[in-house]
């Protein structure tokens, strides 16, 4: 068998959105969320387990039904922002909105890597059964790093460093494989989730 290449453009998508926050007060609100509410943390998980070989992270876990409580109200104004975020990903590529027009929230993260830490793994974000509604991933840096904690998409050799306010949606398949470098010197807060079809 003899690998054949098809003739192409000069057009090389990686299909990864990105904004920046018009306000990054609200990123600022989001890690005070987190700090006041130590008894939500509790050690990152990936596939449902707990294993620091594979994620080394703080995380508090929140459902699209926890916005509405009361003192939540930063993430309800987070996903207003996000929302903006999301429909120019729909202008952006417009045959995504013929079948992710009514796309939902699902459970999010809010989550802290201290000096030391990352995501060790190279994941994709839609991998078994259990998760295969998911169609966008979405995350928000809510603060800069000193040094290290760059995101690595490692089928397209691109790293993002964490920028406070910088929003990152990509499609949650294999094709965008990622992990998160080591954080060097200081922390890193994210927010992130996924957008799925409606269950």
């Amino acid at each position: 068998m003899k690998r054949v290449f098809l003739k192409s453009n000069s057009l090389s998508p990686n299909f990864i959105g990105s904004w920046m926050l018009d306000s990054t007060l609200i990123c600022d609100e989001m890690i005070n969320y987190f700090e006041n509410h130590t008894a939500l943390q509790k050690s990152g998980s990936s596939g449902f387990k707990v294993d620091k070989e594979i994620k080394d992270s703080s995380d508090i876990n929140l459902s699209p039904a926890d916005i509405n409580l009361p003192g939540n109200q930063v993430f309800k104004d987070y996903f207003k922002n996000l929302f903006k975020c999301y429909e120019d990903y729909l202008n952006q590529w417009p045959f995504l909105s013929q079948i992710a027009h009514d796309l939902e929230i699902g459970t999010f993260n809010l989550q802290r890597y201290n000096s030391g830490q990352h995501f060790k793994r190279v994941h994709t974000e839609r991998s078994s059964l259990e998760n295969l509604q998911r169609i966008l991933v979405f995350m928000t840096y809510l603060n800069d790093v000193d040094l290290g904690g760059s995101t690595y998409f490692s089928h397209y050799d691109l790293n993002v460093s964490p920028v406070k306010g910088l929003t990152l949606i990509w499609p949650a398949e294999w094709t965008h494989a990622h992990k998160g470098n080591i954080i060097e010197k200081g922390d890193k807060y994210i927010i992130t989730g996924w957008l799925h079809f409606p269950k």
